[in-house]
């Protein structure tokens, strides 16, 4: 469908189902209608903010003219139409968010793997604000930090941010930086804020660590030292809680062979190695040359864990055996077909799957089931409280099995 441009049109709409990434579906005059700021069965006058024509287009709900009871007041003045992007369900109660994030993953596993499950969104002890351990803000055109707008460049300043570690931003807030550097702030389990600044000079991508470095993080029963702005889990809980559930549902056997694939700094290949004892191994893949260096320095008195550098994709060709078990967390954009046809490949016996996001979880699901192997156990966890994101874990196993 095709037409004159609907953007900063109005019309009054009712809201329909939630969609994956942070808003619901709504229809008007034959056309889908993306709406952020509304809820499910609410009545809203919604507002274009963007339409390149065809079937669907995007907008806010700018008022509410019929809430429904699980809406709240947003506890940040910035998470309302046109403030920050940061957040997506500040409006919604928090066991309302966990229920619209399972409805997600629910859909996602439905439409994307033909599998019907039913989803529960589990909620991370510490409530529902200031959890983000780890920050990423720009400088506008005045110097001062913020967020960017939601699917825009505008820079939206900050005073504070109510989801982060209290006192974490402080540091950045409270001055001037070069405008367009990118700050990225993480407050590690010690307390210790870390900041560093990403800036073009004279055409010229430069790194700048403002303070700390070195990030102390806890989690598994270790004590992890490493780039401070490297990967962690952002949520204080989630490292330790996603390891607990890795550990139960691998049961790696003694003297096994395990994969850890897309490895970070370890985190799974500590648990596995203490499954698989002295006489087992495990094969720890990661790409990133700094985290490959901290987890050797972290695990260094696990010799059983063999560190790989390099892509997932490519290294596996390479790898010799047949695990028990393989655990795969790959980025956002999911392990995909080369990575998962690769694994089923080789015949483990489980597979848990650490995922960030429900469609590239569901796709991987989908490839997998292609390869005989279906989905035995599934828990999602709330990480990302008040935003669209949930952390969920998948085992995997032959159909055969059991």
């Amino acid at each position: 469908m095709t037409g004159e441009s609907w953007l900063g049109r109005t019309f009054e709409v009712e809201v329909g189902p939630v969609a994956h990434g942070g808003h619901c579906v709504s229809r008007f005059e034959g056309r889908v209608v993306f709406v952020r700021h509304a809820l499910p069965g609410e009545f809203v006058l919604a507002e274009v903010t963007e339409d390149k024509g065809g079937s669907f287009c995007r907008a806010d709900a700018v008022r509410v003219l019929r809430p429904v009871p699980q809406r709240v007041e947003p506890p940040c003045p910035l998470a309302v139409p046109g403030g920050c992007g940061g957040c997506d369900w500040q409006h919604a109660t928090p066991e309302f968010q966990r229920e619209l994030k399972a409805r997600v993953v629910e859909e996602q596993l439905r439409r994307l793997a033909g599998i019907e499950r039913a989803v529960e969104v589990e909620a991370l002890p510490g409530g529902p604000l200031g959890w983000r351990s780890r920050v990423r803000l720009v400088a506008g055109r005045d110097g001062r930090a913020g967020l960017r707008a939601h699917r825009s460049h505008r820079v939206v300043p900050l005073e504070d941010c109510p989801i982060s570690v209290p006192g974490a931003l402080e540091p950045v807030l409270s001055r001037r930086w070069r405008p367009g550097s990118e700050l990225e702030v993480t407050r590690d389990a010690e307390g210790h804020t870390h900041v560093r600044e990403l800036s073009m000079v004279r055409g010229k991508r430069r790194a700048r660590q403002i303070s700390g470095g070195v990030a102390v993080q806890h989690a598994a029963g270790r004590d992890w030292k490493l780039d401070a702005h490297g990967f962690w889990q952002v949520h204080p809980a989630a490292a330790d809680t996603l390891a607990a559930v890795a550990g139960e549902w691998a049961r790696a056997p003694r003297g096994g062979l395990a994969w850890d694939l897309y490895a970070g700094v370890g985190l799974f290949a500590s648990v596995l190695a203490a499954q698989v004892g002295l006489q087992g191994e495990v094969v720890a893949v990661e790409s990133g040359r700094r985290a490959v260096t901290d987890g050797e320095a972290a695990l260094a008195d696990l010799p059983q864990v063999r560190w790989l550098p390099g892509q997932v994709e490519r290294v596996l060709p390479g790898l010799e055996g047949r695990p028990s078990v393989v655990v795969l967390d790959p980025p956002r954009a999911g392990a995909g077909r080369a990575v998962v046809d690769a694994v089923a490949g080789r015949g483990p016996e489980r597979v848990v799957y650490v995922a960030c996001d429900p469609a590239a979880l569901a796709r991987d699901l989908g490839t997998f089931a292609g390869h005989g192997y279906r989905l035995t156990a599934l828990r999602a966890f709330d990480a990302f409280p008040m935003t669209h994101h949930v952390e969920c874990v998948a085992l995997l196993e032959p159909a055969g099995n059991g």
